[in-house]
């Protein structure tokens, strides 16, 4: 890690540091001595930063700005790691097996994937929540691990072709290079060829996207809940936004923390797949 800030420029340290902060909220932000985010201070309504007591101010509910900030980074990032992930996962595998396979099998994934990407991110989000997280019964409201759970399977299915194309684009460039025809004229079977040659040389265009899509996932998941579809009765940072939007002139600092919080951490990712992506120009620039 100290190797890496030596070598890096400013902006990307700047990234790396805030994003190891983020990281480090979102697994010990609720074993911190905050007050519970969801906790509504009627004496401290919308005050002001730098209030002793609330040091980022509280929203029109009375709820503390740091604390659902700090803890909110947690059920953020959780969703956009656990969506890329998955994503990355499915996407990637469905890519390289295409690519290496081609034939009928490589003309149905990549037709499918092209139909997913015509459809805008959000408005196949949007989709998928409002049908998947809608109770039968409009007096029961849905809870919040049910809406998690499908904004999660939602945001996977828009991160799928993303990351398959990616995967799949990258494969094309590699399976025909001569150390894997020289592995597949040996004999090797295409399952090992795959696991030992290509998907070691496709991971790194895949991490550099994926640190990408990590900053969409957590824009996608502040614009579900601006909604009315996302984690709108929890502690996230889109649930932040959506709370306090029409309280603006009350208290615009809780407005103001939650979406300057999301866009360094969204140009921080952004950031650091762009060195990835240099990294990885260079190191295939070489061979």
């Amino acid at each position: 890690m100290v190797k890496f800030f030596r070598q890096v420029d400013w902006f990307t340290r700047i990234s790396a540091g805030w994003l190891l902060v983020v990281a480090f909220c979102a697994i010990f932000g609720r074993f911190l001595p905050l007050v519970d985010p969801l906790f509504s201070d009627f004496d401290a309504l919308y005050v002001g930063l730098f209030t002793p007591g609330h040091w980022l101010g509280t929203d029109t509910n009375g709820y503390d700005v740091l604390a659902n900030l700090v803890v909110g980074a947690q059920t953020s990032i959780m969703i956009a790691l656990i969506s890329v992930g998955f994503g990355g996962l499915i996407g990637a595998s469905l890519g390289v097996i295409s690519a290496y396979r081609r034939g009928r099998f490589d003309y149905v994934v990549n037709t499918i994937f092209n139909i997913f990407l015509s459809i805008p991110n959000l408005v196949l989000g949007l989709a998928l929540v409002a049908v998947l997280a809608t109770s039968s019964d409009p007096s029961m409201p849905v809870s919040v691990g049910r809406r998690i759970t499908v904004i999660i399977i939602s945001l996977t299915v828009v991160i799928v072709p993303i990351l398959g194309r990616i995967a799949r684009g990258a494969t094309l460039t590699w399976v025909n290079r001569e150390f894997v025809v020289a592995a597949r004229s040996m004999g090797m079977k295409d399952k090992d060829i795959i696991l030992r040659h290509i998907v070691p040389n496709v991971l790194p265009a895949v991490y550099a996207v994926g640190f990408l899509a990590i900053g969409v996932v957590i824009v996608a998941e502040g614009a579900l809940s601006l909604l009315g579809v996302g984690v709108i009765d929890g502690v996230s940072w889109g649930a932040m936004i959506a709370r306090v939007a029409g309280d603006y002139e009350f208290a615009p600092h809780s407005l103001y923390v939650p979406v300057i919080a999301l866009a360094f951490t969204v140009i921080s990712c952004n950031q650091i797949g762009d060195y990835l992506r240099s990294r990885l120009d260079r190191r295939e620039g070489k061979i």
